[in-house]
């Protein structure tokens, strides 16, 4: 098998995938959207302690509803759960939705992290804004959008640099599938090695896309015990993999489930107590695979982890710093385009 990046190197790289993005600089927060032409399949797989989230519980393989309009990532702690509810109002405009007799109901699973004490103005009055965010984001959907500090990533951090929101695609050939990946990392743990520029994710790096810098030559001891910002609950990937590979939800779930093993390849700790993370998998359903299905299904999810990995450091690497007191520095600012 051989693995290339998409024309674009972003989830939309998958048939069928729309993305946007909505934020507010002054609340140091966002909303991302992740839009489907039609109903997507969809699973997903929790691995952290602390999760948020809505409507998870009918991605089981075992639920009744078997595909997904959209789904809603959002900064803003369990405030912004309220994001989705704006996905869905922009979504039910266009006529979206799960046909109950006459009715149409958006569906929109969604997952927050937390963003409140990144130095943000958080005071929002009675409501939080998260709602008009998510509808923002839906109409800003398109096939490119933006890296970094944007959407659900712009207050994100990690353990020692500013986090942020990440893409990355992959063709298997010569299958011809295409697997996309998107992340908001705002993890407990370091996507890099020690204090240097190297990406634990860099052995999995397609051309440049974060630095093309390589693995690290040296790994110092303490580079395996990050400095920690242990809040209960305030850590949390967020992520999403992609096929137009045509699959059913329980091998969705399968696929979430080996993806989840990127996010442990790209950051340093991962899945902890204190994190809330989460890995949606979805199907656009545009190609068949092959006959030997098992095949198929077991390099999918390992290319799907790869390519979640890469995502994750690309986050990070394209992200911008706060314009706070005390915010953690951006790769780029700390180590400039590309170190040696």
């Amino acid at each position: 098998m051989q693995l290339s990046a998409g024309p674009r190197n972003l989830i939309t790289d998958v048939a069928g995938v729309s993305v946007g993005h909505a934020q507010d600089p002054a609340l140091a927060s966002g909303v991302t959207a992740i839009v489907f032409d039609a109903p997507a399949t969809a699973s997903v797989d929790v691995r952290g302690g602390g999760p948020g989230v809505r409507e998870t519980e009918l991605l089981a393989p075992e639920r009744t509803v078997s595909a997904i309009d959209a789904l809603c990532l959002s900064g803003g702690s369990a405030f912004g759960l309220d994001a989705a509810a704006g996905v869905m109002a922009a979504l039910a405009e266009q006529g979206r939705g799960f046909a109950v007799g006459p009715a149409r109901v958006p569906i929109v699973p969604a997952a927050i992290l937390f963003d409140l004490l990144n130095g943000g103005d958080k005071n929002w009055g009675r409501y939080p804004p998260y709602r008009e965010l998510g509808f923002d984001a839906v109409r800003s959907a398109g096939q490119g959008f933006a890296l970094g500090s944007v959407g659900a990533g712009l207050g994100a951090q990690t353990a020692t640099l500013k986090g942020g929101l990440g893409s990355a695609s992959a063709i298997m050939q010569p299958a011809g599938i295409t697997i996309g990946a998107l992340a908001a990392v705002n993890a407990l743990g370091s996507a890099t090695v020690g204090d240097g520029p190297h990406f634990w994710a860099a052995p999995f790096e397609l051309g440049h896309e974060f630095g093309g810098l390589g693995p690290a030559k040296r790994i110092p001891p303490d580079a395996w015990f990050a400095a920690q910002k242990a809040v209960a609950g305030a850590h949390t990937t967020l992520a999403l993999v992609a096929t137009d590979a045509c699959l059913t939800k329980a091998e969705a779930k399968a696929m979430a489930s080996a993806a989840n093993d990127g996010l442990a390849r790209a950051l340093l700790p991962c899945h902890t107590p204190l994190d809330g993370d989460i890995v949606f998998a979805v199907s656009t359903g545009h190609r068949q695979i092959s006959d030997d299905r098992t095949a198929a299904l077991a390099a999918l999810g390992h290319v799907a982890a790869l390519t979640l990995s890469r995502a994750v450091a690309r986050g990070v690497y394209e992200a911008e710093g706060l314009p706070f007191a005390g915010a953690l520095p951006s790769w780029k600012a700390k180590f400039g385009a590309r170190a040696d």
